[in-house]
């Protein structure tokens, strides 16, 4: 499932993951101090500082080394930890020839299985952390807010909702031992956290059992405890221990081996507010009137026929999202559960509209989640920027980049400051001439134990992982 950080040669990769800031730490630092320009004059301000750097960082930033390569992995480093792994693998011969399929099979994939707990230091024990418990959410909400990613200068982090995480650990299926936790035992302390949660997902036309793996924290005084590594073998522990052997999982660097890359791409809708928070910066031959002129969006949707998300509208749903992703490489299978989790508004989280033609039938449909990140600094009165994340999005009545145009608008109506998408599935079709800008490296997606033979293109991409 996840890789067995067991063997002492793995130990200082391994450790490197025990929080999502390490690897945006290490993005954020390859910013230039320079801005980049664009259509309306308008600079983003690089660097360490830099929110739109920031933002970059911590959406890509998922379970990986602190370290960084080359697009194609020819200038990796060494990755002792993954090389051990059931994973694709840099230098492999006559890859194309491979054999598409579980890496290890059977008796060989058992025998990685553990049947006890590994040890964890003196005074520390194991946990499960019940999502659905109001007392443990505030528990994971405060040792994420408090020890997770942040910038280098502490300006910026990501905010995650006690709503939010519910929603994201506690979906159809959801397995209570996947949320890994470890308490400090004389004072019942949580203090580093690995969360699972499982997933089907088609990998050219083939439908595996998976499990999703997130929210790797470890609180910050401890992190020389090497605690993650142990972390990571114990939520291998427990998926295997359900008979499942296959993951999906992104991450910002080049590790052992992507099978496929794509790009965050980023919208301004508060040009005013983005640019006092220095996120853009206007340049010289520009002014705050033009930038908003730039940017405006209509009042409302130009489609009559959008409106919000319905229970009843939940089959139909499916059915439109399953056989729009049926055409894709790789991508979710939803049943009529998952959608109703995944897909249906949930206030400061999940945000659905559908078109309903005359007859009653629903032809297309948006959806985008709310991550904000908390403005840490004290260098503007804002407090939050709330950022808008593309979920799904399927149009069939009308042209795609018509539908995002109304998804624009609808997220501007709803306070967002600004609107973020992979360049994954048809996405690349409307970007420019909706006005957004590319944002920096790359996201890679990796398959644990899953070998295919070739890389897949973003546009045959169709997961997205919250």
């Amino acid at each position: 499932m996840v890789p067995d950080a067991g063997a002492a040669t793995a130990d200082a990769d391994a450790d490197a993951v025990c929080a999502r800031g390490d690897a945006a730490r290490t993005e954020t630092t390859e910013r230039t101090n320079e801005g980049r320009s664009s259509d309306d004059g308008s600079k983003t301000a690089s660097g360490d500082g830099s929110l739109r750097a920031v933002l970059d960082a911590l959406v890509r930033a998922r379970l990986t080394e602190d370290a960084t390569g080359g697009r194609d992995g020819s200038n990796a480093p060494e990755h002792a930890f993954w090389e051990t792994q059931p994973v694709r693998q840099f230098g492999e011969k006559d890859e194309g020839e491979a054999a598409e399929g579980a890496i290890d099979a059977g008796g060989r994939a058992s025998e990685r299985a553990e049947s006890a707990p590994p040890s964890l230091p003196p005074g520390y024990e194991w946990c499960s952390c019940d999502m659905r418990d109001e007392e443990t959410q505030k528990e994971v909400y405060e040792l994420l807010t408090n020890n997770y990613v942040e910038d280098d200068d502490a300006m910026f982090r990501f905010q995650y909702s006690k709503e939010f995480l519910k929603w994201a650990l506690c979906s159809p299926g959801y397995h209570l031992e996947w949320h890994v936790g470890v308490r400090l035992r004389v004072t019942n302390t949580l203090v580093a956290i690995i969360t699972g949660v499982p997933a089907r997902v088609s990998v050219k036309g083939k439908e595996i059992d998976m499990a999703e793996i997130n929210f790797l924290c470890v609180h910050k005084k401890l992190r020389s405890k090497r605690i993650a590594p142990t972390l990571i073998r114990e939520i291998t522990r427990r998926v295997n221990a359900k008979d499942v052997w296959q993951a999906a999982y992104t991450a910002g660097v080049v590790l052992p081996k992507p099978i496929a890359r794509a790009r965050y791409w980023h919208r301004s809708l508060d040009i005013k507010k983005l640019v006092e928070i220095g996120f853009t910066r206007l340049s010289r031959d520009s002014s705050m009137s033009r930038a908003v002129q730039v940017y405006k969006l209509d009042p409302k949707p130009k489609c009559d026929a959008l409106r919000r998300m319905l229970d009843e509208d939940v089959p139909q749903v499916t059915a439109l999202l399953s056989k729009y992703l049926s055409s894709y490489s790789l991508a979710p299978v939803m049943s009529e559960a998952d959608v109703r989790h995944w897909l249906m508004p949930r206030d400061g989280v999940v945000f659905s509209y559908v078109v309903e033609n005359e007859n009653g039938k629903i032809t297309d449909f948006i959806s985008f989640y709310n991550l904000p990140s908390q403005i840490i600094h004290e260098r503007t009165k804002h407090k939050e920027l709330k950022a808008a994340y593309s979920y799904y999005n399927v149009a069939t009545s009308m042209p795609l980049v018509d539908l995002m145009a109304d998804a624009l608008i609808l997220a501007k109506c709803n306070n967002f400051d600004v609107f973020n998408t992979l360049d994954l599935m048809e996405n690349a079709s409307f970007l420019e001439q909706l006005k957004f800008g590319k944002g920096d490296g790359n996201l890679h997606y990796y398959l644990y134990n899953w070998r295919l033979s070739a890389d897949l293109e973003a546009s045959q991409v169709a997961l997205v992982l919250t």
